[in-house]
């Protein structure tokens, strides 16, 4: 397939997938919105995002993806299980969401190149996310840092918990220190975008995006080790600092990790074990262990599942978490089989920390960010469009000869 110019609507098309799956529920924001408009909002981008991805690529050209065959299969135990009505008209509802998420995705792999294109349209948008974290900090802290939430950062514009902040500004710190390593960015941008968004992440409080943030770098930069200097250098340093900070600031850390929990509060993961034992405990038909219960809001018992992995189970069944897995494997072994190479360190990174927060946070079988993190790696996966050989060089013209003057014998 030949390199073409990747338009500016894609972009465009980015941030509007970015807003449609921000969510409608949160904390209380400072003009209070009521969540019909939200989800009239986000509803909206996902529509406005199909029809100008369906605009840039008329004639449906799609590049082939393991990825988003298995995504799309995905939909069938989706359909099976919400068609039944049990879960409600809600559930067919989100099955026609995810399904037009889906088909844009389609739409936009054909600018899969295995470029960073796709790793600067994810960083721009989140931050651009951050930045409306921060204005609502300063206009109002004490909406922005409610007691309702421990003193945690959240939304007091648009409704954000301190998990999704923190998920945000992991993902963006990660991916712009590797552009930083990849010399793909200068120092100064990338401490624009790196510094503040640290700031938003510590106040967020956020356990699960902190671990994901820094063992996701390890492994991203752990992979440029063996080919870049630069990369062995902040290793080096990552580490010292790490062990440094360990030592001297041993019990602060500790107390931020802990948030004032109790042992037994923190040993059950804030009540999430305790969901999970009644998930599991709960009697199913045969049915509904292979395709779930049909599509709804991540809960069980009015609770949150706060697991990919159970919450496919209770809504997409077995079927659902064989082919949620069936796609998280491929694309790590893809990663992991690519040459070392800045794509390859991002796509690790996005595929490692989604791994690691699927134990905490749901998303996985849904239209959600955690699958925008994995369409971005599977586009850093994609093998570089082949270049045309250039034209070779023509032969220099020969040097006109002079007609020479023959003598005339008569």
């Amino acid at each position: 397939m030949r390199v073409e110019h990747t338009p500016r609507t894609v972009g465009t098309v980015w941030g509007l997938l970015v807003l449609n799956t921000l969510g409608s529920t949160g904390a209380e924001t400072i003009v209070p919105l009521p969540r019909s408009l939200i989800q009239m909002v986000t509803m909206g981008a996902l529509v406005a995002a199909f029809g100008l991805a369906l605009a840039v690529n008329p004639r449906l050209r799609v590049r082939p993806s393991a990825f988003l065959l298995l995504l799309s299969l995905l939909l069938v135990p989706s359909l099976i299980s919400s068609v039944d009505l049990s879960a409600g008209f809600g559930a067919l509802f989100r099955c026609g969401r995810f399904a037009v998420f889906v088909a844009t995705l389609w739409l936009l792999s054909r600018w899969w190149d295995g470029s960073t294109t796709f790793v600067r349209y994810h960083i721009r948008w989140y931050f651009l996310v951050l930045c409306s974290v921060a204005a609502g900090l300063l206009l109002s802290p004490g909406a922005a840092l409610p007691d309702l939430y421990g003193g945690r950062l959240v939304g007091a514009l648009w409704p954000l918990t301190p998990p999704q902040i923190g998920q945000y500004a992991a993902v963006v710190v990660g991916l712009a220190v590797l552009l930083v390593l990849g010399r793909r960015t200068d120092r100064r941008s990338a401490a624009l975008v790196i510094v503040p968004s640290l700031a938003l992440l510590a106040l967020t409080h956020t356990r699960t995006a902190t671990v994901g943030l820094l063992v996701g770098l390890v492994v991203g930069i752990g992979s440029m080790v063996l080919t870049s200097a630069v990369a062995r250098r902040w290793f080096g340093w990552a580490v010292l600092c790490a062990a440094v900070a360990a030592v001297a600031f041993g019990s602060l850390l500790q107390a931020w990790f802990l948030r004032g929990q109790t042992e037994e509060n923190f040993t059950t993961l804030t009540g999430r074990a305790k969901v999970w034992e009644a998930l599991l405990d709960a009697p199913r038909s045969g049915a509904e262990q292979l395709f779930g219960v049909g599509l709804g809001d991540k809960s069980f018992g009015g609770l949150p599942i706060d697991n990919s992995w159970l919450a496919v189970y209770h809504e997409q069944g077995l079927l659902g978490v064989t082919l949620v897995a069936g796609f998280v494997v491929v694309l790590g072994a893809v990663a992991l089989l690519r040459p070392p190479s800045l794509a390859r360190a991002c796509a690790l990174f996005l595929i490692t920390y989604c791994g690691l927060a699927s134990y905490t946070e749901a998303g996985l079988g849904d239209a959600s960010p955690y699958l925008l993190h994995l369409a971005v790696a599977a586009s850093l996966l994609v093998s570089p469009a082949a270049r045309p050989a250039p034209a070779a060089p023509s032969p220099p013209p020969e040097p006109a000869r002079r007609p020479v003057a023959r003598p005339v014998h008569g």
